[in-house]
């Protein structure tokens, strides 16, 4: 078995799943024109996509952990694959709804199962090099998703947007089955559910590190979600240009992950989170002070990537050692963490631009930052596999 062709496969359906659920912002417009509604009432599909995306990463952890994760994440992806296809053929605002959610529930699995994947294949001196690479890539596609459908849907329509992704998750699927000959079946019988949760939440190591991927998601995502249109603001781009300045965000935490096992390695993982989220308070200051200064905003956006990759990974790379027998449902548990705060952090800061605009946003989630940060230099328990305790599940 080839651990990184298995790691190259994974990472272009991380990248797929990514860019589709990034998709439908810059093409919301269109799609409410041609369905006949406005777009407040459009927006009822990212919510369908949204909910179900989240609640179902923990119950394919689960299922990873039981059945073997290779072959859930392949059987979900086909799923996707049909989801997708049928979005670019919906009639109408129900249709188009029911198919994201579904298109949701089976873009769950990609992230936490293959987390998991990831720490079953790659021994632990090399596990970050190889989560962060994953990562980046699926980054990499958040990034390029508004350039991808800012260029389909200027060039052809909207349904040719969701037609490109169902092509692309074909693709994946087809290597998926191909590369699920050769990748041993990893499953736990006796896998259970809630058990393994509270377990996980009850250890102090595993719960901080848990706390610390959800404020993580409410500060850099949230920062994130309104980046897009912080720029439109300032520079009156259109959504290409957009798209590809916030692609920035997306190459750098590419480069991150290449680096950041090296980086850890040599210091440390606890100073590689301290310095990744040092890096995107940095850039937060950066848009504050700099916003209006082209080169110095994309610097920002590029650091911001970089940071969150030095970060993540490293929690990521700990995280697959809280519990080797119930490895799925501890990823899954960091996957909707992090999703359920980016979620917040986007509708707190919906509400603080609503009163404050986007200097606002970028102090007060620099301000968290920094909190996040001070709590992590002073916390005794978690941030270090060696504060990690085993867990046997």
């Amino acid at each position: 078995m080839n651990k990184n062709r298995v790691l190259s496969v994974l990472s272009l359906a991380a990248f797929v799943v990514m860019a589709d659920n990034w998709v439908v912002s810059p093409i919301l417009p269109a799609i409410s024109r041609d369905i006949g509604v406005n777009v407040a009432s459009a927006a009822l599909i990212i919510s369908a996509y949204m909910l179900p995306f989240g609640l179902f990463q923990l119950v394919f952890g689960y299922l990873g952990d039981k059945f073997g994760r290779i072959r859930v994440i392949s059987v979900a992806m086909v799923f996707f694959t049909i989801g997708t296809g049928l979005c670019a053929i919906a009639a109408g605002l129900t249709d188009l709804a029911i198919y994201r959610a579904l298109t949701g529930i089976f873009a769950g699995s990609v992230m936490p199962v293959s987390f998991a994947l990831i720490g079953d294949l790659f021994p632990l001196n090399e596990r970050q090099t190889a989560i962060g690479t994953f990562f980046g890539v699926a980054f990499l596609g958040q990034g390029l998703s508004t350039v991808i459908g800012g260029f389909i849907a200027y060039f052809f329509n909207w349904r040719g947007v969701f037609a490109v992704y169902a092509v692309l998750a074909v693709l994946s699927t087809v290597l998926l089955f191909t590369i699920s000959k050769n990748v041993p079946i990893i499953r736990n019988n006796d896998s259970k559910f809630f058990a393994p949760l509270m377990d996980l939440l009850k250890n102090p190591a595993s719960r901080s590190m848990y706390l610390a991927v959800f404020f993580e998601g409410i500060f850099i995502m949230g920062t994130f979600s309104f980046l897009g249109e912080f720029i439109k603001n300032q520079y009156d781009f259109n959504n290409l240009l957009i798209g590809l300045i916030m692609s920035a965000f997306g190459v750098m935490a590419v480069m991150g992950g290449r680096i950041a096992g090296k980086i850890s390695a040599k210091i440390g993982r606890k100073k590689t989170i301290i310095i990744g989220f040092a890096g995107t308070m940095l850039a937060n200051i950066a848009y504050v002070i700099w916003g209006n200064v082209l080169p110095i905003l994309v610097f920002g956006i590029g650091l911001s990537g970089l940071g969150l990759m030095l970060a993540h990974s490293s929690i990521l790379t700990i995280a697959t050692e809280f519990a080797a027998k119930a490895r799925g449902i501890a990823m899954s548990l960091v996957a909707f963490c992090f999703m359920c705060g980016g979620s917040l952090g986007t509708a707190i800061g919906s509400r603080i631009m609503e009163n404050g605009g986007f200097i606002n946003l970028f102090v007060i989630y620099g301000g968290g930052l920094l909190l996040l940060l001070v709590a992590i230099i002073i916390s005794k328990k978690g941030f270090t596999i060696e504060n990690v305790q085993q867990q046997s599940l």
